[in-house]
């Protein structure tokens, strides 16, 4: 897996949320497609899984073509925590238990957390027996408020960009 995935075509501010982060990568398929890598075909987003009579609802569901396997990844907008493993590793068995066929092969499984502590995703990850792995991701970021007013705006840009054609 890659580390970190690099999605600088979106942006996002400070207080952005999980569902923030999704809206913008769906917004962008195309261009999260390729910065994934070869053979990724998007299923799906909130894709729905019902499971002992509770619904369950996966961040994003991908199918790599050259392995044969769904990819389940779950978007976490701040630090990595231990407990996402779980979550995931839930999914990771939904997913081989209700979707994948006879022919697939195991479901893996990309926690795509904004930051992480190497040491702990390492500890969280050792024991566990299922094909899942922590990256990070990199977006856009926003100027700070007080860079803002010092620079000029995009349309003020403009407008001297057109000054000088």
């Amino acid at each position: 897996m890659k580390d970190p995935y690099v999605f600088d075509f979106i942006e996002l501010k400070e207080d952005a949320k999980e569902k923030d982060l999704e809206d913008a990568l769906i917004n962008n398929i195309t261009k999260v497609l390729l910065e994934l890598g070869k053979g990724f075909a998007f299923v799906g987003h909130q894709y729905h899984l019902e499971v002992a009579g509770e619904d369950y609802y996966i961040d994003l569901l991908f199918y790599n073509i050259k392995l044969k396997c769904y990819v389940v990844i779950e978007l976490k907008i701040g630090e990595f925590k231990p407990e996402y493993a779980g979550q995931l590793s839930f999914y990771l068995t939904a997913i081989d238990e209700q979707v994948k066929e006879v022919n697939d092969n195991p479901t893996i499984g990309l926690l795509l957390c904004r930051h992480k502590n190497n040491v702990v995703a390492e500890y969280t990850l050792r024991d566990m027996n299922k094909p899942m792995g922590v990256s990070e991701y990199r977006i856009k970021d926003y100027l700070p408020e007080n860079l803002q007013n010092e620079l000029p705006s995009i349309e003020e840009l403009i407008t001297i960009v057109k000054k000088d054609i």
